[in-house]
């Protein structure tokens, strides 16, 4: 405990008022002398009296207890720390300045750890990178800012929330104790233009950039990047290092499209992880083209036709074929208001610009030639998609299966046309298949659904059947040829569901569900390993076909890997979820497909730059009065006391601020004017004033 003593004045009157009679007291005192007054002298003194009295002079004894000064020691623990003997040297210093400030008195040290790697909230393009500043807000908050002796920082200098200079809350200065080395080199690919969503089939362009410290300003070097799109085939760039290039590509389907860029390491490196990048781009379809051809009308027509038109995405041809050629009935040409069918137009020159061929309850009328059927086997081939929804004439010598279509057709016809009711079932396999699985009113073993009447006979099927109806028979197929896929449904009465017939069925998300695994849907693979991240998991989906508990490795950013058995699931989707402990790309495989995701953001700025630098915190530590000492080249400085405006760094020491800061615990005050004396003093002097003036 300290006693302080003040004399403090409690005035019964303003100041101006005290000041303003104390002037017209002089003024007059001035007057007396003047005129040679006799006891003037003693008016002089009561008048000061007077005011010493209004002014209510006291002496104050005040008992203080000393305030201790705090520093706040922030050690940076954020994934860049972990390069080299960056985490070591931290933790040594931290522990070697805090015996030296334990030696200091009136000194409370607070330690801040921050910057952590926190997978729950590094979200985002950029993440949050290194976050020192809030977390150090937080730790001081209840303590005055003119209580903060000064802030120590260890840290490998790339730090991302540093205030500016004029918006320093803390009291004191900054010290800055810098890990890692002088002048450490790296090579770091840097991404700085990627598209976030993009047109299937259009040319999109990637810009990077490769960073290299070890090599010299305007050399010719270049270094190889290497781009993989969702897993696959890499394709190598040579890209000239510290000069921008543009890498062109194009998306292949619609939904998310994963891209890899990847750098091969340099002569040094501090880490690999900053070597590559990885970028979720969704792709969209410009207007879906789809090619519908009607063998005749029937009542399905228009279920295809508005199940089409429905969709604001699709732009549909369509054509009925209402005339035959062979068709003679005298009626004069220029009667007719029909148009020619644009055959050549169609299957020989647009055809490559349809996503999607349907052939409905067509067959062979004359009207499309033998060599272009051909076309249609090449254009499926090459990756285009071909739906059949057969008629009765799918049964006869007049079938589409008598044509070279029949190279890509999964069905053979028997010729056996059944005429009967019976329901749509759900196939083993159709109960795992994205396309049918968790049909509206087909959980049960019996579906909840209306019968259909006409189904025809196949043999020798291939691909996946996910339907089944009479006796057990196919009734729609899937299957893939070469690059394009294919689907075959036997009958022409889904319309039948449309109508509501015998309550109906989900024949429009049956038929949409088609149309898009046809087109190359991903969401509705059949086989796909998918990876998301959420609250700082990893959560893991495989879709399949196959019954089977399989093992998921994934491959840590590290290059650690974990296994994950998935269990069987009977939609065919099964799922797990594991903790996400480390920034960057995690790869996964299951033994046929891949998958990769981001931890963090897609090109995290914590692992943009890893070099140690002084740059960044110098600005804010000169104005500060702070200094920077690097842990690796010297021994770590002295800590001193100082007083403020004093300065708070040298050669060898760094300074904290000594604030005075107390708390008064007792106060004592003696009046040094009591009115009984201030009265006593006054009427004394004027009475002997006025005893002057009398003689």
């Amino acid at each position: 405990m300290n006693v302080f003593t003040n004399i403090v004045l409690a005035p019964y009157l303003d100041t101006w008022v005290l000041a303003a009679i104390a002037a017209v007291s002089a003024a007059l005192l001035a007057y007396g002398v003047y005129q040679r007054a006799p006891g003037t002298g003693w008016r002089a003194f009561a008048i000061a009296v007077v005011l010493v009295g209004l002014a209510d002079p006291t002496f104050v004894r005040e008992e203080r207890d000393q305030l201790s000064d705090v520093v706040a020691i922030v050690i940076d623990e954020s994934p860049s720390q972990a390069i080299g003997e960056r985490r070591q040297q931290s933790e040594q210093a931290l522990a070697a300045i805090t015996a030296k400030l334990a030696k200091l008195r009136d000194l409370d040290v607070r330690v801040v750890r921050a910057g952590k790697f926190d997978p729950t909230t590094a979200t985002g393009r950029d993440g949050p990178g290194t976050r020192l500043f809030g977390a150090l807000a937080d730790a001081v908050s209840d303590i005055p800012r003119d209580r903060i002796a000064g802030t120590i920082v260890i840290t490998d200098g790339q730090v991302h929330d540093i205030p500016s200079e004029g918006s320093w809350l803390f009291g004191g200065p900054l010290h800055v104790l810098l890990s890692g080395n002088a002048g450490e080199q790296d090579r770091r690919l840097v991404v700085e233009q990627v598209p976030t969503y993009g047109i299937v089939g259009r040319k999109l362009e990637l810009r990077v950039r490769v960073e290299d410290d070890s090599v010299p300003a305007g050399s010719q070097a270049t270094a190889r990047v290497l781009l993989r799109k969702d897993g696959g085939d890499t394709i190598p760039y040579a890209v000239r290092i510290g000069t921008s290039r543009v890498i062109p590509f194009e998306l292949d389907h619609g939904g998310q499209t994963i891209l890899e860029i990847e750098v091969d390491a340099g002569t040094k490196e501090l880490t690999v992880e900053n070597n590559r990048a990885i970028a979720s781009i969704n792709g969209v379809r410009d207007r879906l083209r789809v090619l519908l051809v009607s063998g005749e009308p029937h009542p399905g027509e228009r279920t295809w036709r508005n199940l089409l038109k429905a969709d604001p995405s699709v732009d549909l041809v369509h054509f009925t074929i209402l005339r035959p050629p062979e068709k003679q009935d005298g009626t004069p040409v220029r009667e007719l208001s029909l148009i020619a069918f644009p055959v050549r137009e169609l299957f020989e020159l647009k055809l490559k610009e349809f996503d999607l061929v349907i052939f409905d309850r067509y067959h062979r009328r004359g009207i499309i030639p033998l060599a272009y059927y051909s076309n249609i086997v090449d254009y499926v081939r090459g990756g285009g998609a071909l739906l059949e929804a057969a008629g009765p004439q799918f049964a006869s010598q007049l079938s589409l299966f008598r044509t070279p279509v029949a190279q890509i057709l999964p069905s053979e016809p028997t010729g056996t046309v059944f005429e009967q009711g019976f329901k749509p079932l759900l196939t083993p396999v159709g109960r795992r298949h994205p396309v049918s699985t968790s049909l509206p009113g087909g959980e049960a073993d019996v579906p909840e659904w209306g019968r259909w009447f006409r189904m025809l006979e196949v043999s020798s099927e291939r691909g996946n059947t996910i339907l089944n109806g009479i006796q057990g028979k196919p009734l729609l197929i899937l299957d893939r040829v070469g690059k394009g896929r294919v689907a075959q449904l036997l009958s022409d009465h889904a319309w039948l569901w449309t109508r509501g017939y015998e309550g109906g069925g989900p024949q429009a998300e049956l038929l949409r569900r088609l149309a898009h695994w046809l087109m190359k849907e991903p969401d509705l693979e059949e086989e796909r390993l998918k990876a998301t991240t959420t609250g700082g998991r990893i959560e893991i989906e495989r879709r399949s076909l196959t019954p089977d508990r399989r093992e998921v490795t994934i491959t840590k950013p590290s290059g650690a890997t974990e296994t994950v058995t998935l269990p069987d699931a009977k939609d065919g989707v099964a799922q797990a979820a594991v903790s996400a402990d480390e920034l960057g790309l995690y790869r996964l495989d299951d033994g046929s497909k891949t998958a990769v995701v981001a931890v963090g953001s897609v090109n995290a700025i914590e692992l943009s730059d890893v070099r140690s630098t002084e740059r960044y915190l110098a600005p804010l530590a000169k104005a500060t009065g702070g200094a920077i000492n690097r842990i690796a080249s010297r021994a770590l400085p002295d800590v001193r006391r100082v007083r403020p405006g004093q300065d708070a760094a040298g050669r060898g020491w760094i300074g904290l601020v000594r604030s005075g800061s107390y708390v008064v615990t007792g106060v004592s005050q003696l009046p040094l004017m009591p009115p009984y004396l201030a009265l006593a003093l006054i009427l004394g002097p004027l009475a002997l004033g006025w005893r002057r003036e009398g003689r």
